[in-house]
């Protein structure tokens, strides 16, 4: 169990909503003693190894295990013919093997499983598997694979009228690379083999319950003999919501009898887990001479890969919010998924409107140059408002401070140009520029999020919260399957059982199988779903004890909770908490649901489909070095609408983090993949952001709450990483001049094209001075 520890001031239960507890894992985290999944251990354990395929297609002919199985200490091979139950699984489409069977579709899929009494008997013996393989053209190019048909959805979104004109009319086509989201935890868990038939998985994952599902089906076993306990998550943003090792490290506990546990490698966490989606897409956007919007229209191509994962949902989100925070009248929008053989992409943090942002702040800003205006200006004269409808006809009855936010980081105070110090300008402490030919450049985005799943998801959460004496004291025991996956869910679960119920120790039990789904700590949801889940069950524990009071609890206003006490609204005492108790605990379980959701129309792609809005502005400083392709963000203002900051310390975490994966998507984040190989896993040459790339943060965060949302709250994760990778890449344009379609930038990028712009190389320089800060 973890502890979520507060303190009290003058009697008064403090670490509640609002407030800033000590998280029960930082301590733990920045001392390197936090336990996380790759630390399991019991004794008489396995280690398991996974054999992957080195193609992105292939025919398998023949699969020899005798070479691995006659390595001493190997315990077991297995094969795509030793699964016992369902031979699939997928989050939304069950269409991914377990192991290969008969084809490998992208480089990495895995073939077969070894478990062995040391990890490298293990490696070594995988690496002693004979695979006879006919190697067959993969499909790569996913405009080649939507023209041959292969397809995970077509979502169309229309609006108004279909041939509106407009005065001044802008296009752009733009790509955005593949994107990992570089978890510092590698897969990892420990499969252990149960007396009932069963087994007990612990596992860093992002959904405990859709794991269990899943899991118990290839295993052929009853769901309640699969029993998924969460371990220590060193990181998700997605890439956790798939099975990775899951079936395999139960598979081979089942078959040998003992414990066994899996850890990849970095770079077999590479190949592991699903990606963000590439995408191509192509924006055309007409307005009035005054900057007004008539219509957008786009094309938007993701490539999914081998699998369909989460795809489905991301092309959804993709055209319901590709069109921006803005209000135009005629809308024309399709957003396709593919299926190629390269690696499988699904859900990572942003969820489809990171590459539309990319494409639609990008259109904005070329609509503001077409007219001569401010690109902040022709966002507010478009800036969505509450009650403005969405391309789907969804009206937005929510708070969207769209011009607010962009006016906060706009006003802002510039920060100082770079001094004398090797570390401010491009290159760093590399010093690889003096600052000759070094440019600045401002940049503004803003984006749009759905919070919690769509489309008429049954998305729900459930808590049990038991309240008891102990010691003579109050105490509170909360019970969810949130997973813990940084974000700080365990410390929220606490503050919101002391505001409901007034007791100082709360304590939130770890998070397993044994309680009803919480459902995926994903789309931005796990503190307004959990989070509304635990205000549920602790509103029905608080009615049961004052049903005990007796007459004068249902008083209008009614009794409440706090400090141990049960107080009427004019605070005077009327019981101890613990003598109203007794030995008799209070429980109750509580499933909780959000308003509904429903289907987008497959023609129109009209529909209620999301149940909150989210919205997040940037404004990004540069200092770029022309000559050398270099580039320094200097400093990143952000603005956000949280609804309610339950955890003010956690959502300045959040909105840090979040901006930071936004600039490495911008500057240097992306899987090389050519002929469906992947070219670059591993931390030397797949680049994410260090201290050193991180520049200052200012964050204004406003907190209008929305009517809907428990305490009015907003979803926080996702906002900050739409609109930083779009800011960031026009404040380098506004630099150099450069259209910059595609994302990341790459040095080559800048040096390239600016030669190219210039007649001579004097010339190259005259243009470079003239963008110089003094």
């Amino acid at each position: 169990m973890t502890v979520s520890e507060t303190r009290t001031s003058g009697g008064a239960v403090t670490g509640g909503v609002g407030d800033r507890p000590v998280r029960p894992d930082g301590t733990l985290k920045v001392k390197g003693q936090f336990a996380f999944s790759s630390d399991l251990w019991t004794d008489d354990m396995l280690w398991g190894a996974t054999l992957r395929s080195p193609h992105p297609r292939a025919r398998i002919r023949d699969i020899d295990l005798s070479a691995a199985l006659a390595l001493p200490g190997v315990h077991a091979a297995l094969t795509a013919a030793d699964v016992p139950g369902a031979t699939h699984y997928g989050l939304e489409v069950p269409d991914q093997p377990v192991l290969a069977v008969d084809e490998v579709c992208y480089q990495g899929e895995p073939v077969a499983i070894i478990a062995a009494d040391h990890p490298e008997t293990a490696r070594r013996a995988a690496a002693r598997i004979a695979v006879d393989y006919e190697v067959l053209t993969p499909v790569t190019d996913a405009d080649a694979a939507l023209a041959a048909g292969n397809l995970f959805r077509h979502v169309p979104v229309r609006r108004g009228d279909p041939h509106a004109g407009a005065d001044v009319v802008v296009t752009g086509e733009y790509q955005v690379g593949m994107q990992d989201q570089a978890f510092l935890g590698p897969e990892s868990g420990l499969a252990v083999p149960a007396d009932d038939g069963g087994v007990d998985l612990h596992i860093a994952t992002q959904w405990l319950h859709v794991d269990q599902r899943q899991v118990a089906a290839c295993l052929g076993l009853p769901v309640d003999k699969v029993r998924l306990h969460l371990a220590g998550v060193g990181g998700a943003f997605g890439g956790r919501e798939d099975l990775s090792m899951q079936v395999h490290a139960c598979l081979l506990a089942l078959r040998t009898g003992r414990p066994v546990k899996m850890v990849y490698g970095r770079e077999e966490s590479f190949f592991g887990h699903v990606h963000r989606h590439p995408a191509t897409m192509r924006y055309e956007h007409g307005a009035t001479r005054d900057g007004r919007l008539v219509y957008v229209k786009a094309r938007i191509v993701l490539d999914g890969g081998a699998y369909a994962s989460t795809s489905p949902a991301v092309v959804a989100n993709a055209a319901t919010l590709g069109l921006g925070p803005y209000e135009a009248p005629n809308v024309v929008m399709d957003a396709y998924g593919v299926r190629t053989n390269n690696p499988p992409c699904g859900a990572m943090r942003g969820f489809g409107a990171v590459q539309a942002c990319f494409g639609y702040e990008s259109q904005m800003d070329k609509l503001a140059a077409a007219l001569g205006l401010d690109p902040v200006e022709i966002r507010r004269r478009n800036a969505m408002t509450t009650g403005s409808v969405m391309p789907t006809g969804q009206v937005v009855d929510g708070p969207a401070p769209v011009a607010r936010l962009l006016e906060l980081v706009r006003d802002r105070p510039a920060p100082p140009a770079a001094s004398g110090d090797q570390r401010e300008w491009p290159g760093g402490v590399a010093n690889t520029t003096h600052g000759e030919s070094v440019v600045r450049g401002v940049g503004y985005a803003i984006g749009i999020k759905n919070v919690c799943f769509s489309e008429g998801f049954d998305d729900y959460s459930t808590a049990r919260v038991r309240l008891e004496v102990a010691a003579g004291e109050p105490v509170v025991l909360v019970h969810t399957a949130a997973a813990e996956v940084g974000q700080g869910v365990v410390t929220v679960q606490a503050q919101i059982a002391r505001t409901e119920l007034g007791v100082e120790r709360v304590t939130v039990a770890a998070a397993d199988t044994t309680v009803g789904s919480a459902g995926s700590s994903s789309a931005s949801r796990q503190t307004y779903m959990t989070g509304g889940a635990v205000r549920a069950a602790c509103r029905a524990v608080r009615d049961r004890v004052l049903a005990r009071v007796g007459e004068g609890s249902r008083s209008e206003g009614g009794l409440r909770l706090a400090g141990g006490k049960i107080i009427d609204v004019p605070g005077v005492v009327v019981a101890d908490l613990a003598e109203v108790l007794g030995d008799e605990p209070i429980e109750e379980t509580v499933q909780w649901r959000h308003r509904p959701t429903h289907p987008l129309d497959p023609q129109t792609g009209q529909g209620d489909a999301h149940v909150q809005y989210a919205f997040a502005a940037h404004r990004a400083t540069v200092d770029v070095d022309t000559e050398l392709g270099l580039v320094r963000v200097v400093e990143v203002a952000t603005a956000q609408d949280v609804g309610k900051a339950i955890n003010p310390q956690a959502v300045l975490g959040q909105i840090h983090g979040g901006t930071a994966q936004g600039l490495g998507l911008a500057l240097m984040e992306e899987l090389q993949v050519v002929d469906g190989l992947i070219r670059n896993p591993s931390f030397t040459d797949y680049l994410i952001p260090t201290i050193l790339d991180v520049p200052p943060m200012s964050v204004e965060v406003l907190e209008l709450a929305d009517p809907h949302a428990p305490y009015g709250l907003r979803g926080v994760g996702e906002p900050p990483t739409i609109s930083s990778t779009p800011a960031v890449v026009a404040a380098i344009r506004a630099a150099t001049g450069l259209s910059l379609s595609r994302v990341p930038v790459r040095p080559e990028h800048l040096t390239a094209a600016l030669l190219a712009a210039a007649p001579n190389p004097d010339e190259a320089g005259v243009r470079r001075a003239e963008r110089e800060v003094p």
